[in-house]
């Protein structure tokens, strides 16, 4: 397809439109597969793969033609699979409208199941970051079934009964410690009677009680 930019110059525009089961109706996963795509594109020709809503165009200048083609069936070969990638971590947080502890949670809990894990370096640094990767088939069926209500539902019930243990255990540690000291109250107690008491059966003995 052939359109002219705002300079009036004549382009080369390729669209494919993404679906539903690509993006899982998110914003942040269809930026994550532009990433995904330039990524796996010449360097001098990335940032000619643009997004707009759901689309991806690649605009190329019409006298690069030859380049156009290329990396038209770049792009064409990787969207073939492209409903299989990976979902990331800001992903699936978008996608079942999380929090960053609830998918740690979940995920270290077993509800959230890990599809790997993937390495990767950070832009500008010498350090790399490990993060866990999530099945889309399975972040979809998460989504479809709305499992997430469900498990705060779940979290706050064990928040509360958590909070009442601790205090059944606090009240515990009360009890115990003001039997400890009543103990040692009675105790005191009873040695000072034994001495106030001594030399009584002298006393006795010696007939000065009689």
């Amino acid at each position: 397809m052939l359109k002219k930019n705002k300079n009036n110059e004549a382009m080369l525009v390729q669209r494919w439109t993404l679906t539903p089961a690509a993006t899982l109706g998110s914003a942040v996963r269809a930026k994550g597969i532009l990433l995904e795509l330039r990524a796996r594109l010449p360097l001098a020709v990335r940032k000619s793969l643009t997004l707009v809503g759901i689309d991806l165009l690649l605009t190329l200048p019409e006298d690069e033609e030859e380049d156009f083609r290329s990396v038209s069936s770049l792009v064409g070969k990787a969207l073939v699979d492209i409903e299989s990638l990976p979902v990331i971590p800001r992903e699936i947080e978008d996608i079942l409208t999380i929090t960053t502890g609830e998918r740690r949670r979940w995920l270290e809990d077993g509800r959230l199941p890990s599809a790997g894990t993937r390495t990767v370096k950070l832009r500008g640094r010498a350090r790399q970051i490990t993060f866990h990767v999530f099945d889309p088939r399975v972040v979809e069926d998460l989504l479809d079934r709305g499992i997430v209500e469900d498990w705060r539902e779940e979290d706050a019930a064990a928040a509360i009964e958590n909070r009442r243990r601790a205090a059944l255990k606090a009240k515990l540690t009360r009890t115990l410690k003001s039997g400890a000291k009543a103990k040692k109250r009675s105790s005191a107690d009873n040695d000072a009677a034994e001495t106030d008491l001594s030399g009584w059966e002298e006393f006795d003995r010696d007939g000065l009680l009689r």
